[in-house]
Parts: C-alpha cells; sequence; structure tokens
C-alpha cells in the first residue's frame, strides 16, 4: 500500500481519503457520545477542551489553535456561550477585547467526557504494540508539520468557497 500512497492512482489510495474513513470510524462512537448523551457537537467538545486546557483564551487564539476560520469559530463559540458551557470576559473594560472560559458547567461537562473520549480512543489504538505507536505518533508529526509547509507554498493563488463549489455542484446535477 506505500507505494499507491506516493503514487496514488484512486480516491482510496489517497492520504486524506484513508485519514478520513479513519476520523469517520473512530469519531462515530465519539460523536454519539458527545452529541446523543451530552447535546453538545465534537467541534463544541473540541473547543471546550483546549478552553479547559488554556484556563482563558481570547477567540481569535482559540480558532488559530483550534485551525478553524474565524466564522466557524465565532459559530462554534456561540454555541458554547448559549449552552453556558463558556463565558466572555471583557477585558480592561473594552468589549472589544475579551476572553472566553469555561464555566463549571463547561469544567463538569469536560471532567465527564474527556475520560470516555480518551477510553475510545485506547480501544482504537490498542491494536498497535508500543513500537508501532511511537512510529505512528513520529509519523502523525513529521506529515503534520510538512503539511503546513505544503498548505503554505502550493496553491497560494486560490481561495476555498464552499458555496460557490455547492452552487456548481448543484448546477451540474439539473
Amino acid at each position: 500500500m506505500s507505494v499507491a500512497l506516493r503514487d496514488p492512482q484512486a480516491p482510496d489510495d489517497l492520504l486524506n481519503y484513508r485519514l478520513l474513513r479513519l476520523l469517520a470510524l473512530a469519531g462515530a462512537p465519539v460523536i454519539r457520545l458527545c452529541e446523543g448523551r451530552y447535546g453538545v457537537t465534537r467541534r463544541e467538545f473540541r473547543l471546550l477542551t483546549l478552553v479547559v486546557e488554556a484556563g482563558s483564551i481570547s477567540p481569535s487564539r482559540l480558532g488559530e489553535v483550534a485551525h478553524l476560520d474565524v466564522a466557524r469559530s465565532s459559530r462554534v463559540v456561540a454555541a458554547l456561550l448559549k449552552k453556558q458551557l463558556v463565558r466572555r470576559e471583557v477585558q480592561d473594560g473594552d468589549r472589544r477585547f475579551a476572553v472566553i472560559a469555561a464555566t463549571p458547567k463547561g469544567l463538569e461537562l469536560h471532567r465527564e467526557l474527556f475520560p470516555l473520549i480518551a477510553e475510545v480512543n485506547r480501544q482504537v489504538v490498542s491494536v498497535l504494540d508500543a513500537k508501532q505507536l511511537d512510529a505512528l505518533d513520529e509519523i502523525l508529526t513529521v506529515l503534520t508539520q510538512h503539511a503546513d509547509t505544503v498548505n503554505r507554498s502550493i496553491f497560494l493563488d486560490v481561495s476555498a468557497d464552499r458555496g460557490r463549489a455547492r452552487a456548481r455542484a448543484s448546477d451540474e446535477s439539473l
């Protein structure tokens, strides 16, 4: 399969597709836990976890750390505020500058849900021995760093326009 990863000939040879399949399969129980039992999306819980780890964080920094665009990050923060899992704290009396911090309700959700998600993670990686786990960790680190470099170096003349892509797909289906 390594040859197929280096020179993909079909969609299932693409690294992104394989990672998405793994995410879909390993993420399904996490989604069921988050949404079904706790009433939060996986993304909401991810951002809540980042807020809990940081103690408090500016909304823009939170979006950067979570690798989300401003609009998506704002929507998730708004949902967390509405669910009273985080609070917005104005800094120096200037409403334009605020930080987000977890509420007691958010901290309790994190304390309860994070160990369950960590257990799903443990079960998924349980088929790997220590050497394989170390190798996977190293490989993911190297690939992530290199993907960041690739992301900053190619197709800089094209920006994503998902609305336009959806419209094009809709027009083609007619």
